[in-house]
């Protein structure tokens, strides 16, 4: 084949044909060899964002996964970033693309909902898709709370229901004889029958001529400002009513709106004012897993939290947390028509301006994203998060997340590895040493892909180092590990399925030479903290777990556990030879006076809390000396609270 034939065959690349896009802002849709949207995303200028694809400049974890399965793409130009948001969210419910933030079971959740274009319109708890001329409230998450919110409501201001057979009666009447809409309730009085519902005071009697369309429309009105949380509104409408029943002398019905403010007053006794009567804000909290999360939503008006709602999401530690919150926020406000004049978020957006444009849009009013860093907002935030947490817990132990996702990770270990069989235990081990000073190791262990924390172990380096060598210090404790009186002692549990040293060749070749020392052939990997790469003896290229595979979430918890374990034992041996020492250099205090301190006192840590008069009072400590020694102790307590970090010790077998 001619060269100008090659070139004329030649297939574009997607990089080429990415040069070609327009530098308008817009929406680009990523696809797959199918021709199936796999991701969609918004851009201020598509040519330059969509280059960061294909250059792999975008540093998120998921991108080079995602364009290796990409084949093609297309894209939308519009006239603004506020247009392209817009289109973002018709495109990702349109096409539900899997690399996109989405809520995990894309169901329908409940709402409350008005039907206004009726001429009596009804309230209902319904789940279907938003339907013009009808007004929606929510989403809920808890259906069992909707349906209380619709019955307390129907209580305080009489409603027709949407599931009442005479409500659909009279709508029936109505659609064949519309021009007699105006006068609907004199023909409803000479041959209607009214529900059960207007007899015990929730229906206010539609179906039998007892409310005209002005009236009714004042209840609707009633109805929708409480829903948007609006309730000031309503009780000041209702006192002014029972005042003007009680001077026309009807106390009947002065009693009976008396009692509908009762029903409101208790609904606000269960809850805390936290804020002024005039804030309406939202605050959205988040709690992830590695490719799971939850969001709740703690929904603000007049000053209360008048309902909480939580999701869960399709995404978690996989994607940044700011695309997470920010893939949210857009689903979110986009299926619900209740938009405040604030949202609370633990995170300032990137988008922040587009997309308050857009909230503000939605609402009719000014709506900004706010990010509080102190006071009751903030706290309000905290909760919302552990809410969050909360919610995914309950998910996980549902739906046997947690079981399921350990199975896979087991399974994919055994593949991925070339293992003879699922590794049930998981051994991994850590050194954790200061300039060869302390040097320790830990050994974790992984029962069925779960920490089992009484099987733990902690090793003290008994060769002298002068300075840290990781690999003798490795070398020794698998010695001791694996010599033949610990593989016979049950203590210590059975032989492990995989052994995980934290390293990568180098640690790997040792831990090797160890095992063949030792006559033992037991299953080995090293993982590399740098590049999550798992090192193998088979091959010398290392094997790479897909980024978010619940395999790689696995062995990063086990090497990130026995990191810990072993930084832990490590510092407490620091801090136990610190307190030790700095008692010989206090001036006064010898072998004797040291004894009767650690008798009277019965630890180290009660000493370093103990007042100058509490050391004092111990028998042959002069006032001087328990001077002395107190300030060797805030001295000792500077020490920690520089080299300590939050973790706490955690008690475990010693070797």
């Amino acid at each position: 084949m001619r060269d100008s034939d090659r070139k004329r065959h030649r297939t574009v690349t997607l990089a080429e044909q990415v040069e070609q896009v327009p530098t308008d802002p817009g929406c680009y849709l990523w696809k797959d060899g199918d021709g199936k949207v796999i991701y969609v995303g918004k851009a201020k200028n598509l040519r330059a964002r969509m280059r960061q694809y294909t250059t792999l400049q975008d540093e998120r974890a998921k991108i080079p996964l995602m364009m290796q399965v990409v084949r093609s793409f297309d894209y939308i130009v519009v006239g603004s970033e506020h247009e392209a948001l817009v289109l973002e969210r018709n495109l990702i419910n349109q096409y539900h693309p899997y690399f996109n933030v989405d809520f995990k079971d894309d169901k329908s959740y409940p709402y409350i909902a008005i039907t206004e274009s009726d001429v009596f319109p009804a309230i209902k708890y319904t789940r279907e898709r938003h339907r013009k001329g009808t007004r929606y409230f929510g989403p809920y998450t808890d259906a069992h709370a909707a349906r209380d919110t619709i019955d307390t409501l129907r209580k305080v201001i009489p409603t027709c229901i949407a599931t009442c057979a005479e409500w659909k009666r009279c709508r029936r009447w109505l659609a064949s004889h519309p021009e007699e809409a105006g006068v609907a309730n004199l023909a409803f009085a000479e041959h209607g029958r009214p529900c059960f519902d207007y007899h015990v005071g929730r229906g206010p009697g539609v179906c039998c001529g007892a409310i005209d369309t002005v009236s009714y429309a004042r209840h609707i009105s009633d109805v929708e400002r409480f829903l948007e949380g609006k309730r000031s509104d309503v009780v000041n409408e209702l006192n002014v009513q029972m005042g003007e029943a009680a001077s026309a002398l009807d106390f009947e019905k002065a009693e009976r709106i008396k009692h509908r403010l009762e029903t409101i007053n208790a609904l606000d006794d269960r809850q805390e004012v936290l804020f002024a009567p005039d804030v309406s804000m939202d605050a959205v909290g988040f709690f992830r897993e590695e490719t799971i999360s939850a969001a709740c939503v703690f929904v603000v008006r007049e000053g209360r939290t008048i309902r909480s709602v939580d999701f869960i999401l399709n995404k978690g530690a996989d994607v940044p947390e700011l695309e997470l919150v920010e893939g949210f926020v857009k689903r979110y406000y986009d299926e619900t028509a209740d938009i405040p004049a604030e949202v609370d978020l633990a995170f300032d957006l990137p988008d922040a301006e587009v997309i308050e444009q857009w909230l503000s849009d939605k609402r009719a009013h000014v709506c900004h994203l706010h990010r509080p860093v102190r006071g009751e907002r903030a706290h309000l935030l905290e909760m919302a998060a552990d809410n969050a947490h909360h919610a995914l817990l309950r998910y996980m132990v549902r739906t046997g997340y947690a079981d399921k996702r350990t199975n896979e990770a087991l399974l994919q270990l055994e593949s991925a590895l070339a293992l003879d069989g699922p590794p049930m235990r998981i051994e991994c081990f850590d050194v954790s040493t200061l300039h060869g000073a302390f040097t320790v190791a830990s050994m974790v262990v992984f029962s069925n892909g779960r920490p089992d924390k009484a099987a733990y172990r902690r090793f003290k380096i008994r060769a002298p180092l002068d300075e840290a060598n990781d690999f003798a210090s490795m070398s020794e404790v698998l010695a001791r590990r694996f010599s033949p009186e610990r593989m016979s002692d049950k203590k210590f549990g059975s032989r492990p399925d995989l052994l995980v040293v934290d390293g990568g060749k180098p640690q790997l070749s040792a831990a090797m030479d160890q095992l063949h020392a030792l006559g033992l052939s037991i299953p080995v990997c090293g993982l590399a903290k740098s590049d999550e790469e798992v090192f193998v003896p088979w091959d010398e290229t290392p094997v790479v777990l897909p980024s978010g595979s619940p395999s790689l979430y696995l062995i990063k918890q086990v090497r990130d556990e026995s990191h810990r374990f072993a930084i832990t034992f490590h510092r407490e041996l620091r801090t136990k030879a610190q307190s030790v020492s700095i008692l010989d250099e206090v001036y006064g205090v010898g072998p004797k006076r040291r004894r009767d301190l650690m008798r009277h006192f019965g630890s180290f840590k009660r000493l370093r809390k103990a007042s100058v008069d509490e050391i004092a009072s111990v028998k042959g400590i002069s006032t001087q000396v328990a001077h002395n020694i107190w300030d060797a102790m805030q001295v000792l307590n500077d020490r920690q609270e520089k080299a300590l970090s939050s973790e706490a010790p955690e008690t475990s077998a010693s070797d």
